[in-house]
């Protein structure tokens, strides 16, 4: 196939970033589009060059059309799980955005539609191809920093600091995005620590909202946030790799700060998306010290998420794809996370 031909849901702004990264590709045609708004359809419709009949006030009607060969799903959390089952039940492949779903127990029947009439999947944890992640993970399995015992990983945004005074927008309700930051930010976080080091066994928690209230646009009056704009857990992992993990809409001065400091018995790393071209290599040298260099990520860790599904849609996934099952795991540890803050107490998963 020389081209593949996708169906849009969801056109507000994280599409655009989408529609960017698929045309830079060149295997990619637009010939469908959905969303309940209509001026962003009219929009985006028009920029894409799509005909009246393919744009579609309901998506079900795109994942049905046969002439989508694939659906890729940028939406709000709240109809994460009805897209996904409409795309399972239509055998359409699909690229959804993360979080998995909003809670756990909409991720459940989805695994058994999937595990009965699996498609090609990609789940959209993007944070897989930035650069230095991707190097990390092979100097990881490597062996070269020995025995990795623990590990830091965070994700700080300064989106809602109070002085700024965001106002109360989808993301802070929790009937449509399940949790705050966590499901946000720490869905990546916790996809990064599953591509590096395997499963979480074992963790606790605490959420915390620091900002209680915002200013609806729509009414003028102050709303109640109920999601959390602070999460923090710690982690064992596979292995008894040790992890602690931060993630906060607060950190004063951070735009999209992601990192993870990983320390081994012959080495630390730390790599992020500030510097997504390079990594920092602590190690020894000859005669004990310490050398602390900045190393430049090679080429061939340089992928892209577009590529890698262009090859998921033709049946030859690489290694290190987010699929079907990264996403439902993924919305597993994000229930103990919550689980465990609300008991304030540990939560063992599976570690099948």
């Amino acid at each position: 196939m020389n081209k593949f031909r996708i169906g849009l849901i969801g056109l507000g702004g994280m599409a655009q970033e989408h529609i960017r990264w698929m045309k830079a590709e060149h295997v990619y045609e637009f010939v469908a589009v959905s969303d309940v708004n209509g001026e962003a359809m009219a929009r985006v419709g028009d920029q894409l060059g799509i005909e009246v009949g393919k744009r579609y006030v309901n998506y079900k009607g795109l994942i049905e059309d046969p002439e989508v060969d694939a659906v890729v799903s940028v939406t709000p959390n709240n109809v994460h799980a009805d897209i996904m089952s409409a795309c399972l039940q239509a055998g359409k492949p699909f690229l959804a955005e993360k979080p998995f779903t909003r809670v756990f127990e909409e991720a459940v029947p989805l695994l058994e539609m999937y595990e009965k009439r699996p498609v090609p999947v990609m789940i959209g944890f993007t944070y897989r191809y930035t650069p230095a992640f991707r190097y990390a993970r092979e100097i990881v399995r490597s062996g070269k920093l020995g025995t990795v015992r623990h590990f830091s990983l965070q994700y700080l945004q300064g989106f809602g600091v109070p002085h700024q005074q965001i106002p109360y927008m989808w993301r802070y309700n929790k009937a449509i995005t399940g949790t705050g930051a966590l499901g946000d930010l720490g869905s990546h976080m916790i996809d990064m620590a599953r591509f590096l080091f395997g499963e979480f066994e074992e963790l606790t928690a605490q959420l915390q909202t620091i900002v209680p209230e915002r200013r609806d646009p729509v009414t003028g009056a102050m709303a109640k946030i109920e999601v959390d704009d602070f999460a923090s857990f710690q982690a064992r992992m596979s292995g008894d790799v040790m992890g602690v993990f931060q993630t906060s809409r607060n950190a004063f001065g951070s735009g999209n700060q992601h990192e993870i400091t990983i320390y081994g018995d012959m080495g630390t790393l730390h790599a992020g998306t500030l510097d997504p071209d390079h990594i920092v290599w602590i190690r020894e040298e000859e005669g004990g010290q310490l050398a602390r260099a900045l190393v430049e990520v090679p080429s061939h860790c340089k992928v892209t998420q577009y590529a890698d599904f262009a090859a998921v849609l033709r049946g030859t996934p690489a290694d290190g794809v987010p699929g079907f099952m990264d996403g439902y795991r993924n919305q597993e540890v994000l229930d103990a996370v919550v689980r465990a803050s609300e008991s304030k107490s540990a939560v063992r998963l599976r570690a099948d």
